[in-house]
C-alpha cells in the first residue's frame, strides 16, 4: 500500500501543479524519424538492428480496434490465442514462445501477472483508447529488459498531453448489446503537463463456450479504466513525471465440462479483476547535456477473485515494485553509452522473489550508414544466482531506400512464484531451472525512391532451451524447443487515396521430440485495404488469415479467415462518426478449442474533439 499511495499521490500532485501553470507553450515539435523507445538507446527503426513491430495509435483507430490484444495481432510472427471473446483469457506469443516468455511492458513497467503459473499476461482487458502506441520486438530481449523477455517484448505506451487545453469524449453501441464510452482532458505548458481519460465498457457478451456445441448462455463483460499521465518541468531539461493506469474489470465465463469439445461447457463463473501500474520519474542531464540521467520507482499489482454459483472459489493477489536508473552518455557523435542497474521485487500471496540487473549498451555509428550495438546484462536472482545476457545487432542503410539488419540475442526466465512452490499439486522441484534462450533474425527492408511501395524479409532462428513444463510429478524442465521461420511485410500505394498493407508469417516451432507446439500456426497473415479520399470519409477492410494450429497430439483447431471493415465520416473539425462490421462473412471459427468466437456483429459511435 505505500509503494501504491505515493506513486498515486505523486501523480496527483504533478497534474495539480501543471493545471495551475499560466504560461502557453507556442512551439511545435515534428520527429522526421520514427523512435524505438524499447531500445533504450533511442534508435530508430533503421538503426536498431533487430525486428520491430510498430503500432501507432492512428493505425488503432483507423482499424475500429477496442482491445489491444486485437492490434498486436497485425504484427508478423506474432499469435494470439483467447478462450471467449469480451474478458477471455487473451495471450499473445511471439515467433512460438509461450505466453509466459513474452515481457509486457506499460509505460516502461513490466506489468506480467505474478500470480499466474507461467507468469504470462492477459491482454483481454487493456482498452486501446489509452494507448499512444505499441511496440512488439521480436526475439529474446533480456540484455534491454531482464526475466522474461525470452520471445520479445510487448510495450505499450499510454497517450501524451496534446499542447494547450483540450480533450476528446465517445460513444459506441453495437452487437450483443455492448455499450463503450469515455472522455479525456489534458493541457500541456511552459510549466508542465496533465492528461486524465476514463474508459468504460458494458456487453451482453456471447457464450465463452462455442454456442454450435449447444452453449447458450451468454457472458457479460463489465470492465472500467481510468488513465492519468502529468509531469513538472522543473528547470533546464529536469523533469518530474509521473503515470498511472488502473482496470477494474468482471467477466463471467464457462465451466469445466469433461467431454465437452475443448472439456468446457455453459457454467456459472465470474471473474473479477483489478489491475494498477503506475510510475514516477525524474529525468535531467549532466555535463553539457551529455550525460542524461533517469530514475524511476515503478509499480504493478493485480488483485483476482473467481466466483462458482456465487461462491468464492479461488482467489490471488500479487505485485511488482521496480527500481531502475539509467544513464546515456554520448561519447561523441558516433558514440553512445547507455548503462543502468534494476531491481525488481515480486510478491504472490505469501510469497516473494527479488532479482537485481546491471546492463550496459553501446551504439556505434561506424559510418553514415553502419549502427552497430552491443550490450550485456547480469542478473543476479535471490534463488538461482547469477545469469548473464548479451546481444549484438547491426544495421547498414547504403541509401534512404534500403535497410540490411541482424541481430543475436539471449534470453532468459527465472521460475514463478507458482512454479517455484509446486502449483499447490505437487511438491516443489529443488532441481528447477530459469529457462533461456538464444535466437537469430536478419532481414532486408526496401523503400522505393516515391515513397508508393515498401516491402521487408526476416527470417529466424530460435533456441529455448530447459523449458519449464508441469507433469502430475509437478514442474520440470524440458530439454528444448526450436522455432524457425520467415516474416514478410509490404506495402502500396496504389492510388491517392487507395493503399494495401500485407504481412505474412511462416512458423516452424517444434519441441525436442519433434513435435509441433501447440496453439502455433505454421501459417498467419493480414491484408489491409486503406481508403481515403481526401475528404471526411475514410476506411478499412481488413483481412485477417489464421492457420491450422494442433492443440494436442490428437486435436487441432481448424484454420480461419475473417473480414471486418471499418470507415468514419468527419461531419466538421470537431465531430466524427464511426462505424465497423466484425466478421462480414459469418466465420465460424475458434482460437482455442471448445471456445467459440461472435458471428457477423456491428458497431456505431460517436467522438467530439474539442
Amino acid at each position: 500500500m505505500f509503494y501504491k499511495t505515493a506513486l498515486l499521490g505523486a501523480v496527483s500532485l504533478s497534474l495539480v501543479s501543471s493545471a495551475l501553470a499560466q504560461d502557453e507553450q507556442t512551439d511545435e515539435t515534428t520527429l522526421d524519424t520514427v523512435i524505438v523507445e524499447g531500445s533504450r538507446l533511442n534508435q530508430t527503426e533503421t538503426e536498431i538492428g533487430s525486428s520491430v513491430t510498430i503500432i501507432t495509435a492512428e493505425d488503432i483507430d483507423a482499424l475500429g480496434f477496442d482491445f489491444a490484444v486485437d492490434a498486436i495481432a497485425a504484427a508478423p510472427g506474432v499469435t494470439v490465442n483467447s478462450n471467449g471473446a469480451f474478458g477471455g483469457q487473451a495471450s499473445v506469443r511471439i515467433r512460438g514462445a509461450a505466453t509466459g516468455q513474452t515481457l509486457v511492458l506499460i509505460d516502461g513497467i513490466p506489468v506480467n501477472d505474478p500470480t499466474s503459473p507461467s507468469g504470462g499476461f492477459n491482454f483481454a482487458r487493456v482498452d486501446t483508447e489509452n494507448i499512444e502506441r505499441i511496440e512488439v520486438l521480436k526475439g529474446p530481449q533480456s540484455t534491454l529488459w531482464g526475466t522474461d523477455a525470452i520471445g520479445g517484448v510487448v510495450s505499450i505506451t499510454t497517450k501524451r498531453p496534446d499542447q494547450g487545453l483540450g480533450g476528446s469524449a465517445f460513444a459506441e453501441y453495437g452487437s450483443f448489446n455492448t455499450f463503450r464510452g469515455g472522455a479525456s482532458v489534458g493541457n500541456a505548458n511552459d510549466a508542465g503537463d496533465f492528461r486524465l481519460a476514463i474508459t468504460g465498457t458494458s456487453s451482453d457478451g456471447v457464450s465463452k463456450a462455442d454456442e454450435n456445441n449447444g452453449n447458450t448462455e451468454d457472458d457479460a463483460y463489465e470492465a472500467l479504466t481510468l488513465s492519468a499521465k502529468g509531469g513538472l518541468n522543473l528547470g533546464g531539461d529536469a523533469r518530474l513525471s509521473a503515470n498511472v493506469l488502473w482496470t477494474d474489470a468482471e467477466a463471467e465465463f464457462d465451466s469445466f465440462v469433461f467431454g465437452n469439445q475443448g472439456n468446457v461447457g455453459d457454467g456459472d463463473e465470474l471473474s473479477e479483476t483489478e489491475e494498477l501500474s503506475a510510475n514516477i520519474s525524474l529525468t535531467g542531464s549532466l555535463f553539457e547535456d551529455r550525460l542524461e540521467n533517469l530514475l524511476l520507482i515503478g509499480y504493478s499489482d493485480i488483485d483476482r477473485q473467481n466466483f462458482t454459483n456465487g461462491i468464492p472459489s479461488f482467489g490471488a493477489t500479487g505485485d511488482r515494485v521496480l527500481y531502475r536508473y539509467q544513464g546515456t552518455l554520448g561519447i561523441n557523435e558516433t558514440n553512445t553509452l547507455a548503462f543502468g542497474v534494476e531491481r525488481e521485487e515480486t510478491t504472490s500471496g505469501d510469497e516473494d522473489t527479488s532479482i537485481d540487473g546491471l546492463f550496459a549498451l553501446y551504439e556505434w555509428q561506424a559510418t553514415d550508414a553502419l549502427t552497430l550495438t552491443g550490450g550485456f546484462r547480469v542478473d543476479d536472482h535471490n534463488t538461482f544466482g547469477t545469469e548473464t545476457t548479451g546481444r549484438v545487432a547491426a544495421a547498414y542503410n547504403p541509401n534512404v531506400q534500403l535497410t540490411l539488419r541482424a541481430s543475436w540475442g539471449q534470453g532468459f526466465k527465472a521460475p514463478t512464484l507458482f512454479q517455484l512452490s509446486g502449483g499447490g499439486f505437487a511438491a516443489p522441484n529443488p532441481n528447477l531451472q530459469p529457462e533461456t534462450s538464444e535466437a537469430f533474425d536478419a532481414g532486408i527492408d526496401w523503400r522505393s525512391k516515391d515513397g508508393r511501395f515498401e516491402a521487408g524479409i526476416t527470417v529466424f532462428d530460435s533456441d529455448i532451451e530447459d523449458l519449464i513444463s508441469f507433469a502430475s510429478t509437478g514442474y520440470f524442465n524440458e530439454a528444448q524447443v526450436k522455432t524457425r521461420g520467415i516474416e514478410l511485410a509490404g506495402r502500396v500505394v496504389i492510388t491517392d487515396w487507395l493503399s494495401v498493407d500485407a504481412n505474412y508469417a511462416y512458423i516452424d516451432a517444434e519441441d525436442s521430440n519433434g513435435n509441433p507446439l501447440r496453439r502455433i500456426p505454421e501459417h498467419s497473415g493480414d491484408i489491409r485495404f486503406n481508403i481515403d479520399p481526401n475528404g471526411p470519409f475514410s476506411g478499412n477492410v481488413l483481412v485477417r488469415h489464421n492457420g491450422e494450429e494442433p492443440n494436442s497430439a490428437t486435436t487441432e483447431v481448424d484454420s480461419w479467415t475473417r473480414v471486418d471493415v471499418t470507415g468514419s465520416y468527419d461531419l466538421n473539425e470537431t465531430v466524427e462518426l464511426f462505424g465497423r462490421l466484425e466478421n462480414l462473412f459469418d466465420e465460424e471459427y475458434q482460437q482455442i478449442l471448445g471456445y467459440g468466437t461472435p458471428d457477423l456483429s456491428g458497431y456505431v459511435g460517436v467522438r467530439l474533439r474539442y
